[in-house]
C-alpha cells in the first residue's frame, strides 16, 4: 500500500528463476545459437500460465467453449486502451482521496479507506443473486465473532 523503498538494495521480486537445463537426446541437433534472442531456459511466466490454466498459447485459435466465454465477456463491447481509461481513473481518484495533512505527514496508509465506497460485500451480493434465483454454487464462510 504504501510502497516505497525503505533502503537501497535488491528487489527480490525482480528475480525469475530460470528453467531446468535439459540434456538434449543429440548434439548434434542443437539449434544454432541467437546472440541476443530468449533461449529455453528463460522464464516465461505469462505463457506458463497460460498453459497451467489449461490454455494454448501457441496456436492462437480458441478451444471448444472458449468462444461462448469470450462473446459473453464482450457483449457490451471492447474497449482497446481499457488499462489506459482504467489508471487514468485511478490516479484522479487517488488524487482525491490521498488523506488527510496528519495521515500524509506520519505516512499512514488510507488504501482502504480511499477504496472503501468501492467495496464489494460478497455476503450481501450473494444474498442478492439468491433472491434472484441465480445459482450460486458456493461461497466463502461468514465470519464469526464473538462478542
Amino acid at each position: 500500500m504504501n510502497m516505497r523503498a525503505s533502503q537501497d538494495g535488491p528487489d527480490e521480486f525482480a528475480i525469475l528463476p530460470t528453467k531446468p537445463l535439459q540434456e538434449p537426446k543429440n548434439y548434434t541437433d542443437l539449434p544454432a545459437p541467437t546472440p541476443g534472442q530468449s533461449n529455453l531456459t528463460d522464464p516465461t511466466p505469462q505463457a506458463d500460465a497460460i498453459a497451467a490454466l489449461g490454455g494454448n498459447l501457441g496456436s492462437g485459435k480458441l478451444r471448444r467453449g472458449e468462444g461462448a466465454l469470450v462473446s459473453a465477456a464482450s457483449r457490451y463491447g471492447v474497449s482497446a486502451n481499457i488499462r489506459e481509461v482504467l489508471a487514468a481513473s485511478d490516479l484522479e481518484w487517488r488524487k482525491d482521496n490521498k488523506g488527510r495533512v496528519l495521515e500524509r505527514l506520519f505516512n499512514v496508509n488510507v488504501y482502504y479507506r480511499a477504496y472503501e465506497a468501492m467495496h464489494l460485500n460478497q455476503h450481501l451480493e450473494l444474498e442478492r443473486l439468491r433472491r434472484l434465483g441465480i445459482w450460486t454454487p458456493a461461497a466463502p464462510p461468514e465470519v464469526v465473532t464473538d462478542r
